[in-house]
């Protein structure tokens, strides 16, 4: 039996629930910015090493809450472990970021490409979910996560990172039947792999759609959210008696939140270049909110960063149903005493919006 949770604020905010003050935690806030991070990547040698070891997974996940009164532990691991399992020869190169040897490209590299077994391929992330859940001791919830298949399908296709987008644009508007059968391919390991990680112990899961925002909103419907949407229906949405909240995230998604609030997700990430008032207008309460400090904001005074908070806090307004966070993931340079002060900002003044 895992031991009863000590701190349930975020999945209560998750799915709308009356909470004392906003929960918060921080999109990678297991990372570079953490002196203790850097010595764990030291001692494991390299990103991927690490990722791949249950145990310094959980050490690194568990850093961050050593530091700050944080409501969830984040899986340490990556959006393409799902390439990696599938053999596509993943590295990443120091300052240059991930690369995948052996690209997406033809019928013949669609036909190749299979669903990998979570209890085989991706053994080393279950092992570090019930690694983590066991630590962590109830103290506070566990998110798991995945990449939205056109995120992950981005880097399958381009062979890394990619400004433009041009191979895997190419393919949707050239040969959109190709890409749909590898989007189907990568839907369907990616939904095999969060049920994996809520067997596990995952209590919420997050897709990050981190590339969504470079379609057409016809192309965006077609080839990402329809793709997240079958990933919300084919998720285990209850574990222990308790509902598993699904956090759906598009960057730079503000103007389709409606859209994927008719997911059934329970809650969207929102990124910091949509007021969060506009996004609780536009989901008319169907879904919770998280986010959305720019993440630069870090960068500034913890004077400022609490005026930037409280204009957060303001922004989403009364009620329940919000989870702070920032727009995006923490910068690898940002003083982690300033990542304190947005944290103490949020404890300080959320209440008020709760009574």
């Amino acid at each position: 039996m895992s031991a009863p949770l000590k701190n349930d604020v975020l999945l209560r905010a998750l799915l709308r629930q009356p909470t004392e003050r906003t929960p918060l935690w921080m999109m990678r806030q297991a990372g570079r910015y953490l002196p203790e991070y850097r010595a764990t990547r030291a001692k494991a040698g390299s990103f991927l090493a690490m990722c791949m070891n249950p145990e310094y997974a959980c050490e690194v996940t568990l850093q961050p809450l050593e530091r700050f009164p944080l409501d969830a532990a984040i899986l340490f691991s990556d959006i393409l472990t799902i390439p990696h399992a599938m053999d596509l020869d993943l590295a990443f190169e120091a300052g240059e970021g991930p690369k995948i040897g052996k690209p997406v490209r033809t019928a013949a590299d669609v036909d190749a490409l299979f669903v990998p077994d979570p209890a085989k391929e991706l053994k080393y992330v279950v092992d570090a979910v019930a690694l983590i859940r066991r630590e962590l001791g109830g103290r506070v919830p566990l998110i798991g996560f995945a990449g939205s298949p056109w995120t992950v399908g981005t880097y399958m296709v381009e062979g890394g990172g990619s400004k433009t987008f041009a191979r895997i644009k190419g393919m949707m508007y050239g040969d959109p039947k190709l890409l749909h059968r590898m989007l189907d391919v990568v839907t369907r390991a990616t939904t095999d792999y969060l049920n994996a990680q809520v067997e596990a112990g995952a209590q919420a899961v997050m897709v990050f759609d981190t590339w969504g925002g470079a379609l057409a909103p016809a192309q965006y419907r077609e080839f990402s959210l329809q793709y997240m949407a079958r990933i919300v229906h084919g998720l285990t949405r209850e574990r222990d008696g308790r509902r598993v909240p699904v956090v759906l995230f598009t960057k730079g998604g503000g103007r389709w939140l409606a859209e994927m609030a008719a997911t059934g997700a329970d809650a969207l990430g929102v990124d910091w270049t949509t007021d969060l008032a506009d996004a609780r207008a536009q989901t008319a309460g169907k879904v919770a909110l998280q986010g959305n400090l720019d993440p630069c904001v870090l960068y500034a005074p913890p004077a400022v960063i609490r005026e930037e908070v409280a204009k957060v806090l303001a922004s989403y307004g009364h009620g329940h149903g919000h989870v702070f966070n920032l727009g995006h993931g923490i910068h690898p340079d940002v003083n982690p005493e300033h990542a304190g002060a947005m944290v103490a900002a949020v404890h300080e003044l959320s209440p008020q919006y709760h009574r």
